[in-house]
């Protein structure tokens, strides 16, 4: 039987209470003084003797009820605490200020074979110097690697003011979990690409073949096509879905910094190291997919490794003298021509083949049609949510130049030009001259830069129907000049702002 008394806290009241339960002949399994509260728990309690001791305690000055409860509160918090261990499928274990095991969860229990509760950590870990480690500095240390088990897992400690520690063993997979949430589109799948040309049709029947599988896939197009989102729509409907997706630029980073990056680093191996060393994507993204952007820009030394890893699934972390082995997809994405790569020798053949086991090609943005209004409209709401403004849509007067545009840097392009003309128009309808794609390209033209073939056939076009537009002023007749129709250089010459100030 559970009792709960109430009473009005008053000197030595908490006394009297504990001096009537000790004057009576039955057992107690736990009493719990939460003033003005105290909780009994006393299984051997008959109905007769509860009557006599509810009035013996109602006697007592301040006492004012006397009730049964189901359980003791810390019982409840106790029960709580195993469930919420019990439910997470990471070990977690709890340690005294002198790293002594107080509880381990079922998962911890499995992981070691054995309840090591009362155990150090040095009868748990590998590493001796672990325990001294972790309270030398007050348990407050980064995230690490440990061995348990003859298990690599990645320890994280939670000080506990003045009682030790919580400390969770996550699977390297498990934070490259983490890591793919952090970065996950809100679209599934192939709903994240946007677009009914017949040109993007081709792909997403294409890609929803080669995503189930299992094997590298190559995907190619100009830059800002969305390559990246192509190789995250095949991951979401693979086989690997539930398992991270890892992202490494390889243009971004100099060839030390992508190989640690990408496989990781052994303990001491370069000053500044992490202690314990590094986890790499491939470790981090063990049964799901690693995407490497821009493959075409790895270094010859990077491919050797990397192409040895597709070889047989191993790899040694830089400084590392141990055999890793894991199980990833890797995805690639270039803009350069590898094949004509191949050829002139600055990439290694047998990697090209390794890596075009499947490919995809994705289509520039002008072979799109009227996808380039639909995804205008979805990025211009888009900007206004992102920069909290009224919503705006485009007039359709904007329509042609969009459509007629070369967009050489593609969608990336053109979120751009749409996420800047939400920002700067003040209107609720965007017109033609907030989009200002004319006044871009002559910026680039002035200072000399061209980025692309497109850019340049673009500058050249523009300067042509300049100088004809002197000679043939209206777009009829400049149409007959050039041969061809009158929409086409209608369209163009809006475009480039064409007569303007000639």
């Amino acid at each position: 039987m559970r009792i709960h008394v109430t009473f009005i806290d008053r000197v030595g009241i908490t006394q009297e209470v504990l001096a009537l339960l000790g004057g009576r002949s039955f057992n107690l399994d736990a009493v719990e003084m939460v003033p003005p509260n105290v909780y009994i728990d006393a299984p051997t309690l008959g109905a007769d003797v509860l009557e006599e001791l509810r009035e013996a305690l109602l006697g007592v000055k301040g006492v004012q009820a006397v009730t049964l409860v189901d359980i003791l509160p810390g019982q409840r918090r106790r029960l709580q605490l195993d469930a919420l261990l019990a439910a997470s499928i990471d070990p977690v274990l709890a340690v005294d200020d002198r790293g002594h095991v107080l509880l381990a969860n079922p998962a911890l229990i499995a992981l070691c074979g054995r309840e090591p509760a009362g155990e150090p950590l040095t009868a748990l870990f590998d590493d001796p110097d672990l325990q001294r480690t972790l309270i030398e500095h007050g348990y407050r240390l980064p995230m690490h690697e440990v061995s348990l088990a003859g298990q690599t897992l990645l320890l994280d400690a939670m000080p506990i003011t003045d009682a030790g520690a919580l400390l969770t063993l996550y699977q390297p997979n498990r934070i490259g979990e983490r890591l793919s949430a952090l970065h996950h589109d809100h679209a599934e799948g192939f709903d994240a690409l946007l677009g009914e040309s017949p040109a993007i049709r081709t792909l997403k029947a294409r890609a929803q073949r080669v995503a189930t599988l299992d094997a590298p896939l190559l995907i190619q197009g100009e830059t800002g096509t969305g390559k990246e989102l192509v190789a995250r729509a095949c991951h979401a409907i693979s086989t690997r879905r539930d398992a991270p997706f890892l992202a490494l630029n390889c243009a971004a980073l100099p060839e030390s910094l992508a190989e640690s990056e990408l496989f990781g680093y052994a303990a001491g191996a370069f000053t500044g190291a992490q202690r314990g060393g590094k986890l790499g994507l491939l470790e981090l993204a063990d049964q799901g997919t690693v995407f490497l952007d821009e493959v075409g820009e790895m270094s010859p030394y990077l491919q050797a490794k990397l192409l040895r890893f597709l070889s047989d699934g191993c790899f040694r972390r830089v400084g590392g003298d141990r055999e890793v082995k894991v199980n990833v997809r890797i995805l690639s994405a270039t803009h350069r021509d590898l094949e004509k790569m191949v050829s002139e020798g600055s990439f290694r053949e047998d990697l090209f083949y390794r890596l075009n086991v499947l490919n995809l090609q994705v289509p520039p943005l002008r072979e799109r049609g009227h996808d380039i209004l639909l995804m205008a409209n979805h990025f211009m709401q888009q900007a206004c949510a992102q920069i909290q403004r009224p919503v705006c849509r485009l007039a359709p007067g904007t329509y042609p130049a969009l459509l007629g545009n070369r967009w050489p840097g593609n969608v990336r392009q053109l979120q751009n030009v749409i996420f800047r003309a939400a920002a700067i128009c003040e209107n609720p309808l965007v017109d033609i001259d907030d989009l200002d794609i004319a006044r871009t390209t002559m910026e680039r033209q002035n200072a000399g830069e061209v980025g692309s073939l497109e850019a340049a056939v673009g500058d050249f076009e523009k300067n042509l129907l300049e100088q004809l537009y002197r000679s043939y002023p209206s777009s009829r007749l400049l149409a007959a000049r050039l041969q061809t129709s009158h929409s086409a250089i209608a369209i163009r010459l809006r475009k480039y702002g064409i007569p303007g100030k000639l």
